[in-house]
């Protein structure tokens, strides 16, 4: 009955909350208002990118960072919304990464900034990345988040007997399990997340086909990790063939000639 109850208030409490996102057109389910997530990418950015050795000293690095990410903005459907739009170049040289907080708040590493060959790759991670902000991602992971946790929990009442130890591997099984939905959640996301950047960089006169260099470059210094399954961010080499559809599907009749390389 406990485990029940525990179930019933997280499923109840999640599914009362949706909203729908002018960006995506889809109904998502998230209790964090937009000053909020604001709120918390700048409240996050300092210890995120100290943990990548802090802003890169290179100033041609961070110019270069600024002005794409700013130009994407300021051409795409990302300037009408009221996001706090920041874009850092981290010093860490080693790592190949680029990540979004909510609220606006973008990075990029150099050492992702110098596998990239063009400003129209930087231009498509720094789309992806816009795109994770306005999908509402994060708010979005973390009402997932304690969905699955507050499962997790019921599965573990429901499935362990204090008097009986054996049956605590049981309660290990459902967190674990609840972990994978979790990871589940992050691919998807990170496949909406390269369609918008097709479509925000496409609106920046970027030529959206260096997305699919991106993917490359990441495929060459990534190597493999293991299973997809188990990865937060599906394997390049399967996001390019769905990165390809999406540019069909914006262009039809062909990519135009003439963007930015």
């Amino acid at each position: 009955m406990i485990a029940g109850a525990i179930a019933l208030i997280s499923v109840f409490s999640y599914y009362r909350m949706s909203q729908p996102n002018p960006i995506t057109g889809r109904a998502q389910h998230i209790d964090t208002t937009h000053q909020q997530e604001v709120a918390m990418g700048l409240q996050a950015a300092p210890e995120m990118a100290a943990q990548f050795g802090g802003e890169d000293t290179d100033p041609k690095a961070r110019a270069l960072v600024e002005q794409i990410g700013n130009e994407i903005v300021a051409n795409s459907e990302a300037k009408n919304t009221d996001w706090n739009w920041q874009f850092h170049a981290l010093a860490d040289r080693d790592t190949v990464n680029a990540f979004a907080l909510p609220g606006g708040q973008v990075f990029v590493t150099h050492g992702l900034l110098k596998n990239l060959g063009s400003r129209g790759q930087l231009a498509g991670v720094l789309g992806h990345e816009i795109g994770h902000v306005l999908a509402r991602h994060s708010a979005e992971q973390m009402a997932k988040t304690r969905l699955v946790q507050g499962l997790g929990a019921a599965g573990t009442v429901a499935t362990t007997d204090p008097n009986n130890p054996n049956t605590y591997r049981n309660g290990m099984a459902a967190q674990a399990i609840a972990q994978l939905i979790t990871l589940r959640f992050s691919r998807n996301d990170e496949l909406e997340a390269d369609k918008l950047g097709v479509r925000l960089m496409s609106e920046a006169g970027y030529d959206p086909r260096a997305m699919v260099r991106v993917m490359e470059v990441l495929q060459r210094v990534g190597g493999s990790h293991g299973p997809e399954f188990f990865q937060t961010h599906p394997n390049p080499q399967n996001r390019s063939g769905k990165i390809e559809a999406e540019i069909k599907r914006e262009f039809p009749n062909g990519v135009p000639t003439g963007l930015k390389q």
